[in-house]
């Protein structure tokens, strides 16, 4: 009985502990103060698979309201730059985006022949004034299962 009792709490630990280490780490590119905060990153899924639709959810919060803007994505892989895109903020959340919380969504089908491993993508986020309104970076990983067979 008391070995039960030991393996349901390290059970339930370990379902406490799973959805800490998979969060996503987020870092700003500098330490000034940016008007618009990320409070998370939601990779989905996760480790992202060749071939297949993934999405990279950002939770923010803005200071002022925003009719407009630009995201400016560079993704790395193992240091190396490897692509650079740039996208409308009302193509990737609804605008004008209020005072307050609000989300920004990409979805994105990386080719098949996409190499697995770790990558760092760099966002930064410029009004229409092309002032900085935020710059963050975050790790993720593209799956070792994942084949061009697949795709």
């Amino acid at each position: 009985m008391a070995s039960m009792k030991l393996i349901a709490i390290l059970l339930v630990s370990l379902c406490l502990i799973a959805p800490l280490t998979q969060a996503t780490k987020v870092t700003y590119c500098t330490k000034k103060a940016y008007d618009v905060t990320v409070k998370g990153v939601e990779i989905n899924p996760d480790p992202v698979v060749r071939g297949k639709p993934a999405t990279f959810s950002i939770s923010a919060t803005t200071e002022a309201p925003l009719s407009g803007g630009k995201l400016v994505i560079d993704v790395s892989y193992f240091g190396l730059h490897v692509r650079t895109e740039e996208h409308k903020l009302c193509e990737e959340t609804s605008c004008p985006v209020s005072i307050g919380d609000f989300v920004i969504s990409h979805s994105q089908v990386l080719p098949g022949f996409t190499p697995p491993g770790s990558y760092k993508l760099k966002m930064k986020l410029t009004d229409d004034g092309k002032r900085e309104l935020t710059c963050i970076s975050f790790g993720f990983s593209i799956g070792i299962g994942s084949s061009v067979a697949d795709s």
